[in-house]
């Protein structure tokens, strides 16, 4: 029923304004500010950020980007600051921040300023 219309993520943000200077300017988005929070198109898809007292409280990964060249990706963030979390437990472990799954599917994890577990994922096939 719902698979032939587009998703947008929808995060949390204990401070609006915090949050908004993260996605701008070290994740180089574009805000579309509206009522309720604002607005970061990323390809087909939306990510809407918005004021909320829950933010950081989810310990899963909260919404992930699907990029080409993990790597790149990952030293391009790092250059701007961000930090990678490093796993090491049974089925997960990191090297350098970066994960390979049994499919070989391979994703590094970082938190933004409000406490939300964002992920790059690179698929390979």
């Amino acid at each position: 029923m719902l698979s032939q219309y587009d998703i947008a993520v929808a995060l949390p943000a204990s401070d609006l304004e915090r949050a908004r200077d993260f996605y701008e300017k070290t994740l180089g988005f574009e805000p579309e500010v509206g009522e309720g929070g604002t607005t970061y198109r990323s390809g087909n898809t939306a990510l809407f950020l918005y004021p909320s007292q829950f933010a950081g409280t989810n310990k899963a990964t909260a919404a992930a980007w699907g990029v080409e060249d993990i790597e790149d990706v990952v030293d391009g963030l790092r250059d701007k600051g961000v930090t990678f979390e490093e796993y090491d437990f049974e089925g997960l472990t990191t090297e350098n921040g970066i994960a390979t799954l049994g499919d070989g599917t391979r994703s590094a994890w970082f938190t933004d300023t409000e406490g939300n577990i964002l992920a790059v994922t690179q698929s390979d096939g």
